[in-house]
C-alpha cells in the first residue's frame, strides 16, 4: 500500500464519504452489499479516483505468503480501504475485521460503511486508524 500524509489520506476518506452519501441518496438502504460496492466504485471513478473491488489480501504467516479468501470490498488510490455492509448495525467485530485488513497490509485507514441505515451520516460511517 501507498504511504501518504494524513492530509492526503483525509482528502481521500472525504472523497469517498460523499461518495458514500451520493450513493445512499440515491438508492437508500435494503440492497446487497455488492450494489453499494459496485455503485461507490462508479461513484470514486467519476470522480478521478483509483477504486479496486475484492482485492486479494495475502497472510504472510512465518515469512510465508498465504492466500486465506481476504478480499478487500475496496482499495482506494492504493491507500485506504473500505469495508462495506448492509446490516441492522455495526458490531465490535466488523471493526476488528477493518483493523486486521489494515494490520495484515500495512495500512494506515480504513473506512467502514454501513448502508442499512436511515441517514449514512448517522451510525453508518466508522473511520479506523491503525
Amino acid at each position: 500500500m501507498k504511504q501518504m500524509t494524513m492530509e492526503e489520506l483525509n482528502k481521500i476518506t472525504e472523497a469517498i464519504i460523499g461518495s458514500a452519501i451520493e450513493v445512499h441518496r440515491n438508492l437508500g438502504p435494503g440492497l446487497l452489499e455488492s450494489a453499494y460496492r459496485e455503485c461507490l466504485r462508479y461513484e470514486l471513478l467519476q470522480r478521478g479516483y483509483e477504486a479496486l473491488q475484492e482485492v486479494t489480501l495475502p497472510l504472510i504467516y512465518k515469512g510465508v505468503s498465504l492466500d486465506c479468501g481476504y478480499r478487500l470490498d475496496l482499495l482506494v488510490n492504493d491507500a485506504v480501504i473500505v469495508e462495506i455492509k448492509s446490516v441492522d448495525s455495526l458490531a465490535p467485530i466488523h471493526e476488528a475485521q477493518l483493523i486486521s485488513y489494515l494490520k495484515i497490509s500495512g495500512g494506515k485507514l480504513g473506512l467502514l460503511l454501513n448502508f442499512n441505515v436511515k441517514m449514512l451520516k448517522h451510525g453508518g460511517i466508522k473511520r479506523l486508524i491503525n
